[in-house]
């Protein structure tokens, strides 16, 4: 497995392995790799010829109030959980060979970036775009892969790259849960033992609303209403950053939860901010 850390020498490996006829599969992300992580890299081993995991945490996602600096960092563990599931090489690159200095463009996609977590993190999604447009123009996959525990995340990418007509097949793979449903994120370590005890809820809410719109299909505010329940009961210390049922589209808030529709909440236990979705797509 090759470690590379120049964008030079990333795109004379990629143009390497398309001579010799591979496909390739890109996992971008911030490393502190967890299971499911893992899971994108299998995806992309079973799907393409030649894996690039690209390992980053991205400053430009991140407000001036947020955890960059304490963002968790094990580079150790990720490149040994990368050799180990079979990438063929890891992209490493510093702040300053992504973001060299005289740097003036961003990327950004109005209205589904602003909906959602957007509301909250107005800088977040276009850092994620544009740092996701960059490694689309530095490792010119055929396929990328990204876990559906960002659900709005793939909204805006999958938008994104149409709109900038990236040649790459954007794959969402199954959000990777624990036992007791809490899905899997970096983020989750800064659980206290007690939060981490309440954290389960957040699942447990979603579980509510698809089980109330599978039984009668009631207004959204009902749903929305019995889930907030849940967690005001469940997670006393989680503070509600929102808690909505959305077009899976569009992202916009819906009435009526008779079609296709995406339950999606951020709950705050602490330091930790827990995101969790599911979609209803067919009733």
């Amino acid at each position: 497995m090759k470690v590379i850390e120049t964008i030079s020498a990333m795109r004379a490996d990629v143009q390497s392995a398309r001579a010799a006829g591979k496909t390739i599969g890109l996992v971008p992300t911030m490393g502190a790799l967890h299971a499911g992580h893992v899971s994108l890299i299998d995806a992309a081993r079973a799907a393409c010829d030649y894996v690039i995991v690209t390992i980053f945490v991205n400053p430009t996602q991140f407000a001036p109030t947020e955890d960059l600096g304490a963002y968790p960092r094990t580079p150790e563990a990720d490149l040994a959980a990368c050799r180990g599931h079979g990438a063929d090489a890891v992209f490493m690159p510093g702040v300053a060979e992504m973001y060299p200095p005289g740097a003036l463009t961003d990327v950004r996609v109005r209205a589904l970036g602003e909906r959602l977590c957007g509301r909250d993190r107005p800088v977040h999604f276009g850092g994620v775009c544009t740092v996701v447009a960059k490694l689309f123009n530095i490792v010119p996959a055929d396929k990328a892969f990204f876990g559906q525990k960002d659900f709005q995340q793939t909204v805006v990418i999958k938008r994104m790259a149409a709109d900038l007509n990236f040649p790459v097949e954007v794959v969402v793979c199954p959000t990777v849960r624990e036992a007791d449903g809490l899905a899997m994120s970096s983020r989750n370590a800064y659980l206290t033992p007690a939060q981490r005890r309440q954290a389960p809820a957040v699942y447990g809410a979603l579980q509510v609303g698809r089980e109330m719109i599978s039984r009668s299909h009631p207004p959204a505010r009902e749903v929305i209403e019995a889930m907030r329940g849940r967690l005001a009961a469940q997670a006393p210390e989680g503070q509600i950053d929102y808690v909505a049922v959305v077009n899976p589209d569009t992202l916009d808030d819906v009435e009526t939860t008779g079609g296709p529709v995406a339950i999606a909440l951020a709950v705050r236990l602490g330091r930790a901010r827990l995101i969790d979705n599911i979609v209803i797509s067919s009733q």
